[in-house]
């Protein structure tokens, strides 16, 4: 066990299931609901083939709504919980609760404050959504702990060992955090979280990335001594020079033991830009770990294939299952983005 008798769980752990907040009029989506339903509904149901989904509806009519359409697409009812809660947008990695494993072999949620990412976009309901599907009894009877600190989800990745990866700038904030300074922030990690060290990150950077550089679009663990990380292979490319830095960054780190992680490149697909020119924040490092597979977000680029191919090679076990996200990275984020696991009590 990790300090504070809490560990957080890696997600290649076994998960009870996946939360995702269901897109809505009133979301940013209003424009492209038919199309990023239609996603929506398709990852739903294949996470439903390995394992329960927690949806958050934003009323009783969208809830009967989307209980009927996920029925429709063949998702069996006892894979799916509907919950009702009020959201502002659908960004569930952000504004869902992380899960930790007590001493008592029991698990516990952290509710974390979300601002909109620094106050950039409206969160109030957000905030709000992990204590009301806790009082729903979304959640069971699992325990909820809260929090003053803003942490989004995609801040943070684990090797489910007591180390994390974060890059400072997305939680050492004074849009996020005012009055925190790593030692205040590592601190309250450390008793929330049961972290015993962190690999704060410099350098890493998307183009038209919002979350100011989420790790999880950026490097992530894909078993303790693994870290897969994204790249850059155009020089000219406004992203190169970060990212050229943040492997530099990752090759200076140890494991416990005193050894180099393993470092696996993913290249990044081509530019994609919106229809006003604004350039899209897309990487494969989104993927979604879950029970027997891997979700990984595609783009219908070259790249896509050579993503395939190391990610079969990471997790040999898992079935890789590509999911086509060029609409859901137009409002900024991908597959991992939009979802949320819920870690089990381990055997």
């Amino acid at each position: 066990m990790t300090a504070a008798g809490r560990r957080l769980p890696a997600e290649w752990e076994p998960q009870v299931a996946v939360m995702m907040t269901w897109p809505h009029a009133g979301t940013d989506w209003v424009d492209e609901l038919v199309e990023v339903e239609a996603i929506y509904t398709d990852i739903a149901t294949r996470i439903a083939a390995y394992e329960p989904v927690l949806i958050v509806c934003n009323d009783g009519a969208e809830r009967s709504r989307i209980g009927a359409r996920l029925a429709a697409a063949g998702l069996r009812a006892n894979r799916l919980k509907l919950i009702e809660a009020p959201s502002d947008d659908t960004w569930t990695r952000d504004h869902g609760p992380l899960t930790v494993i007590g001493d008592d072999h029991r698990p516990r949620l952290i509710d974390f404050r979300f601002n909109g990412w620094g106050g950039k976009y409206p969160a109030t309901r957000d905030d709000r959504i992990t204590v009301q599907v806790h009082a729903a009894g979304g959640f069971g009877d699992v325990p909820l702990d809260s929090s003053r600190l803003v942490l989004e989800g995609g801040a943070i990745e684990t090797d489910g060992r007591g180390t994390a990866l974060i890059v400072r700038r997305t939680v050492i904030d004074p849009a996020r955090n005012p009055g925190w300074d790593q030692a205040s922030i590592t601190a309250e990690l450390t008793r929330l979280l049961g972290l015993t060290r962190i690999h704060w990150l410099t350098h890493g950077w998307l183009s038209g990335d919002d979350t100011d550089g989420h790790v999880d679009t950026l490097a992530r663990f894909c078993d303790a001594d693994t870290i897969v990380h994204v790249t850059c292979n155009d020089p000219t490319d406004p992203d190169h020079d970060p990212l050229q830095q943040m492997a530099a960054e990752l090759r200076d780190l140890r494991r416990p033991d005193g050894e180099v992680y393993r470092l696996v490149p993913l290249r990044q697909p081509a530019p994609i830009h919106d229809a006003a020119g604004k350039r899209l924040p897309a990487s494969y490092a989104n993927f979604l770990i879950i029970n027997g597979a891997v979700l990984l977000p595609v783009y219908d680029d070259p790249a896509d294939a050579e993503a395939i191919a190391a990610l079969c090679r990471l997790f040999p076990g898992r079935r890789i299952e590509p999911v086509d996200c060029r609409a859901l990275i137009r409002q900024g984020g991908s597959l991992h983005c939009i979802s949320m696991q819920l870690p089990a009590v381990p055997v």
